[in-house]
């Protein structure tokens, strides 16, 4: 099937997010988590369409729930990515400079790897086409003194259904710019919740109507003992009638059903499926050119 897309959000065994994004043979990996936990269900994935390396390592954050610098090594020698985005804000810690650092060694000793440093210049000169077939970047338009607010927010809008990352954006007002858009608001299929769902303002009732995904997704351990995502947004997306899907039980899997539909499923022990989405939801676009 043309633009056959599969997203997983993988369990962890302690706080942060993993996430990847397949559309046919083209893989990306969205955060530098690599671990005991997620790896061999990273590797499965890769398998489902005879990859052993990825196009993409996707990084919203230096925070280590986010950019892990052992897990980066390991993946950075066992995946091999193409191309390397991540945040342009200059690590403050130890952990972000170590990994910053490896990324651009990494891309300076392998001539096959691009690395993109996602700078404000570049997020607010990329074009944003009102056609589908390119991933558009919405932050960060200023580096500020907030960690949390350079995070990277990217729109995946290549597959046949469409995933909004927030990484772990909480000010109002990148909420309010976002809400705007009109993209964003009549294209995302799937939303991954800002800050694993704090409640910091962020994800307001407006914000989810004016978004609308018809899913939410979180990613919190297994122990869960963040308590993502907060209750009041629980709340909101059940008032919305908005599902809301979480990491906690297992990994969760989005894929393609046909050209116009996809399901999404809650797995207990990765191999399960708990929970899932009936009927299949009807992806809000689709290629022009295959209409």
């Amino acid at each position: 099937m043309k633009h056959y897309t599969r997203f997983r959000a993988y369990q962890l065994p302690n706080k942060g997010s993993s996430f990847s994004l397949s559309v046919d043979n083209h893989f990306t990996l969205i955060e530098a988590r690599y671990n005991e936990t997620n790896r061999e269900h990273i590797l499965w994935e890769l398998n489902l369409i005879k990859r052993t390396t990825i196009d993409v390592l996707h990084i919203t954050s230096w925070d280590d729930d986010h950019c892990n610098f052992g897990e980066l090594c390991n993946l950075l020698k066992d995946l091999s990515p193409s191309l390397i985005e991540y945040p342009s804000e200059v690590p403050t810690t130890e952990n972000g400079r170590k990994s910053r650092n490896a990324i651009l060694e990494y891309a300076k000793t392998y001539v096959f790897c691009k690395a993109v440093s996602i700078t404000p210049y570049f997020v607010k000169n990329e074009p944003k086409e009102p056609l589908k077939g390119r991933n558009l970047f919405y932050n960060p338009l200023i580096n500020g003194d907030k960690s949390n607010n350079n995070s990277v927010v990217k729109f995946f809008r290549v597959g046949s259904f469409q995933v909004l990352s927030l990484g772990d954006c909480e000010d109002s007002s990148i909420a309010q710019r976002l809400m705007k858009d009109p993209i964003l608001k009549d294209e995302v299929d799937i939303m991954i919740l800002a800050h694993h769902g704090a409640d910091n303002g962020f994800t307001t009732p407006e914000f989810l109507k004016a978004i609308d995904p018809l899913v939410c997704v979180c990613a919190s351990n297994y122990a869960n003992e963040y308590d993502h995502p907060k209750p009041i947004i629980r709340s909101r997306c059940q008032s919305l009638n908005i599902p809301l899907f979480t990491t906690k039980r297992g990994d969760i899997i989005a894929q393609t059903i046909d050209p116009k539909h996809f399901k999404v499923s809650n797995y207990v022990s990765n191999n399960e499926a708990k929970e899932t989405v009936t009927p299949p939801l009807e992806n809000k676009t689709w290629y022009k050119s295959d209409v």
